[in-house]
C-alpha cells in the first residue's frame, strides 16, 4: 500500500459564468431568479441531465429572470434534475446551473444477509420541497502524482455530489492523503484508491454522517464514489476512485457513485 498527498478543490465546468442564481435554496412555488449577463442573440435553454437533450430554451436580456415562470418548472409532477445553460448566437457560454430538486431521501438498511442494501420509499414517493440552484462545477484532484478532473453527476447522486462540494469548498481536504490504494483484487482485477479522511487513518469523519443515495451511475474505471462503513447511512467525506468496471460492478446499489473522471487517467 501507498499513501499519496493531494488536494481537492472546485472548477467552474468551463472558464467563467454567465447565470448564477440569486438564491440556493428555492421552495415550490417561488420565483426561481436568476442574474443573466448576456447581449444579444442570448437564450436560456433547459437541458435533460446526464443526456443534455433540450427540452426547451427561452429567450434571454440581462438582468434578473424567473425560470420557474419561463420554464413552468413548478407544473412537473415527476421532478428531476435539470440544467439551465446559457447560449449566446447558437454557442453555450459558460458553465450551466444546475437545477436540483430537493426530494426526501429513502432511508436504506441492510437485509438479513448483512449484504444486501435495501431501499425503503414513502408509499406516496418522496416530498417534492424545491430546488437547489447551484453553477455546475467539477471535482480536481491534485496529488503529488498528478491531477484527476471529474465531471459531477448531480443527477445521480444530488445530495452525496453536494455534499463533497461543500467540503471541497471549505478546505476540508487540503493536504490529506490516499490512505487506500488497492491495485488488485484476488481475482487480478484493478480494485480502487481510497482517500478523503482527514485523519488519514481510514476511520475519519467530517463530523456528520448521511443517508446512502440510490445512484444509477455504474461503478467503472474512473468513476468517483462515497466510502462508507457497514451502515448504509454512514456517508461522509471518504470517497474511492474506481480502477475498473470488473473489479468494482459489484458496488453498485451498495455505494453512492456522484462522478465521472474526465482528465487524469493515466
Amino acid at each position: 500500500m501507498r499513501c499519496f498527498l493531494f488536494s481537492l478543490f472546485l472548477l467552474p465546468a468551463l472558464s467563467f459564468g454567465q447565470i448564477t442564481p440569486v438564491r440556493t435554496y428555492i421552495g415550490v412555488g417561488r420565483p426561481l431568479l436568476v442574474q443573466v449577463r448576456a447581449g444579444r442573440d442570448a437564450k436560456v435553454q433547459l437541458l435533460e441531465a446526464g443526456s443534455a437533450k433540450l427540452l426547451m430554451q427561452v429567450d434571454a436580456k440581462g438582468g434578473q429572470m424567473d425560470l420557474a415562470d419561463v420554464f413552468a418548472l413548478w407544473k412537473s409532477k415527476i421532478p428531476k434534475t435539470l440544467y439551465a445553460q446559457l447560449t449566446v448566437a447558437g454557442q453555450r457560454t459558460g458553465p450551466a446551473l444546475v437545477l436540483q430538486p430537493m426530494l426526501n431521501p429513502a432511508i436504506s438498511r441492510l437485509a438479513e444477509d448483512k449484504k444486501t442494501v435495501v431501499f425503503e420509499a414513502d408509499e406516496d414517493g418522496p416530498m417534492y420541497n424545491g430546488i437547489r440552484a447551484y453553477v455546475d462545477q467539477n471535482l480536481v484532484i491534485d496529488t503529488s502524482m498528478g491531477t484527476m478532473e471529474f465531471r459531477l453527476r448531480p443527477d445521480a447522486a444530488p445530495n452525496t455530489a453536494w455534499n463533497i462540494m461543500q467540503l471541497a469548498a471549505g478546505g476540508f481536504y487540503t493536504d490529506t492523503i490516499f490512505h487506500r490504494v488497492v491495485a488488485e483484487r484476488p481475482d487480478g482485477s484493478p480494485f480502487v484508491i481510497q482517500g478523503g479522511d482527514p485523519t488519514g487513518t481510514g476511520s475519519g469523519s467530517p463530523g456528520f454522517a448521511y443517508p446512502l443515495e440510490k445512484s444509477p451511475l455504474p461503478h467503472d474505471f474512473g468513476v468517483i464514489s462515497i466510502a462508507r462503513s457497514t451502515d448504509p447511512n454512514t456517508n461522509g467525506c471518504q470517497f474511492f476512485v474506481c480502477l475498473s468496471r470488473e473489479g468494482t460492478k459489484h458496488l453498485d446499489g451498495k455505494y453512492a457513485s456522484f462522478g465521472q473522471m474526465i482528465r487524469g487517467a493515466d
